[in-house]
């Protein structure tokens, strides 16, 4: 049986750490675009030469033509730009939608058939751009931000009750940003809701907390952002996808009616399996808990809208 085939689109932080995590997984062979002409190269290549040190097998290939990512069966798209002094939010955006349309375009001619993971920020206006653009079935096209936004929640759990990660689980929901929907019902130490763990005022410093995570490492930092987390993220849905496992992931995906919300994707539980999302599965809410999701889930139509007056 031949293996799969990966592509990572962006040889940055992210691109690069995820590209070693599914290697070390062995979860395909892997191909790493940018357009830096020499860098998807030259970090393909030291990843290979780590192959027999720590026991891999995967053919790990660098390039700057999309040709490269011909057959692909799952494609990964982290290239963008991070906002810089000086520069709107609607400058960021519309960046970026340029820098994702193309690629996407170039995906969508060499592996028509792929499954599509979006990375590149804002991350719910990019997976739906990806969407229109690629006009793939609507389960081949998936954001990562839930994955990511659920994995902080859970640390933070872990970190101020003094239990394994290992124990915990959280969800989170709603778009990538600010206004994203922790639900710590839903959220859980061994079963264990959080609510019957942590008094209400711990609860809503943690949901501050994830909320604001990315720029808390970003203030840290001062030059770049987060890498490591969200590189796993996304390892996490590949696995599910390839080797269909069936997780049930937050993942953004593109709603049509379920929670009362349609057009637009956003992020909520579905099952991941080889043909991408094989189901969303909508699960009750509270008045508060579906307020706030519909509030989220608004805050990404505006900014659609604003994408279609820029482009």
């Amino acid at each position: 049986m031949a293996r799969r085939k990966i592509g990572v689109v962006g040889a940055g932080q992210v691109g690069a750490t995820l590209v070693q995590r599914l290697a070390e997984r062995q979860l395909g062979d892997l191909v790493m675009i940018d357009i830096v002409e020499g860098v998807p190269q030259g970090k393909s290549l030291d990843l290979a030469e780590a192959a027999p040190l720590e026991g891999y097998d995967a053919l790990l290939t660098g390039a700057q033509g999309y040709e490269a990512v011909a057959g692909a069966d799952l494609v990964v798209v982290t290239a963008g730009l991070p906002r810089k002094p000086g520069m709107s939010r609607d400058d960021l955006l519309k960046k970026n939608a340029d820098i994702v349309g193309g690629v996407v375009d170039q995906v969508v001619k060499h592996a028509p058939d792929c499954v599509l993971i979006v990375v590149s920020n804002p991350l719910d206006v990019m997976t739906h751009l990806a969407w229109v653009r690629s006009r793939f079935e609507k389960r081949r096209v998936i954001g990562m931000a839930g994955v990511l936004d659920s994995a902080r929640l859970r640390a933070f759990i872990a970190m101020e009750i003094g239990v394994s990660v290992k124990d915990v689980q959280a969800m989170v929901l709603g778009g990538h940003g600010d206004d994203m929907v922790p639900l710590p019902r839903y959220s859980t130490v061994s079963g264990i809701p959080i609510t019957e763990l942590l008094p209400a005022a711990a609860i809503e410093r943690l949901i501050s907390r994830t909320r604001s995570g990315g720029a808390e490492i970003v203030g840290f930092l001062k030059t770049g952002s987060a890498f490591y987390a969200p590189s796993s993220s996304v390892v996490q849905m590949v696995e599910s996808i390839l080797l269909d496992q069936k997780r049930v992931l937050p993942c953004c995906v593109r709603l049509e009616g379920e929670y009362g919300i349609s057009d637009i994707f956003a992020g909520v539980p579905v099952i991941l399996g080889a043909r991408g999302v094989e189901r969303i599965l909508e699960i009750p809410l509270s008045a508060e808990e579906k307020k706030y999701l519909t509030i989220s889930a608004e805050h990404v139509r505006a900014n659609i809208a604003v994408l279609n007056k820029l482009l």
